[in-house]
Formats: structure tokens, C-alpha cells, sequence
């Protein structure tokens, strides 16, 4: 179990006033968040560049990882960065128009 929950919208404040935004971002996993920080989003295995988290895992779910992307994710602006878990680095904007899995 987890030592801390994080709530969706919480911000988390760190050493010299960096501020986090939590957005629950569930689909990947039950418990999936994802961190915004001015324009740079921090999104874990939600949305990769052409591509989305694997939902065949344990507790993963299709319809909770579009809702995330649709229904949190792609409310950011289109300049907002994307760094997945792994892989290269993309935008919202780009990720709205180009990928073929959302």
C-alpha cells in the first residue's frame, strides 16, 4: 500500500516553491498519476508519442485510460510536453492530431 495518497488536483509543493499538479490519470493502472509542472506534463504509462499504456495488465482498463487521456490529459493545452515513462518526448497538440490509438 501506498505510505501517501495523492488526490486528484492536489498540488504538491516542493523545495524552493516547485509546484505539482496531480492529475488521476487511471487506465495503465488503478492508481496511475500523472504530474504537471508549467507546461510539462510528467505522465507516467498513460500517453506515449503515437502510442498509449498497455491496459492488459492487472487492474488495466481501456475505457479508463481514454477517459484519462480525453477526459484530463487532452484539456491541457497543446504546447503542454509530454514525458512518458519511457520513450520520446511529445505534445498534447501532437498526440491530439497524430495518434492513431486515441
Amino acid at each position: 500500500p501506498a505510505e501517501h495518497g495523492l488526490d486528484d488536483g492536489q498540488r504538491l509543493t516542493l523545495l524552493e516553491g516547485v509546484t505539482f499538479q496531480v492529475f488521476h490519470t487511471p487506465g495503465h493502472s488503478p492508481g496511475s498519476v500523472s504530474f504537471l509542472y508549467g507546461n510539462q506534463l510528467f505522465g507516467g504509462d498513460v500517453l506515449f508519442k503515437l502510442s498509449v499504456g498497455r491496459t492488459d495488465l492487472p487492474g488495466g482498463s481501456q475505457r479508463d485510460l481514454m477517459d484519462s487521456i480525453h477526459g484530463k490529459l487532452f484539456d491541457l493545452p497543446d504546447d503542454t510536453i509530454v514525458y512518458p515513462g519511457h520513450g520520446p518526448k511529445t505534445t498534447i497538440g501532437y498526440e491530439r492530431e497524430h495518434n492513431p490509438y486515441v
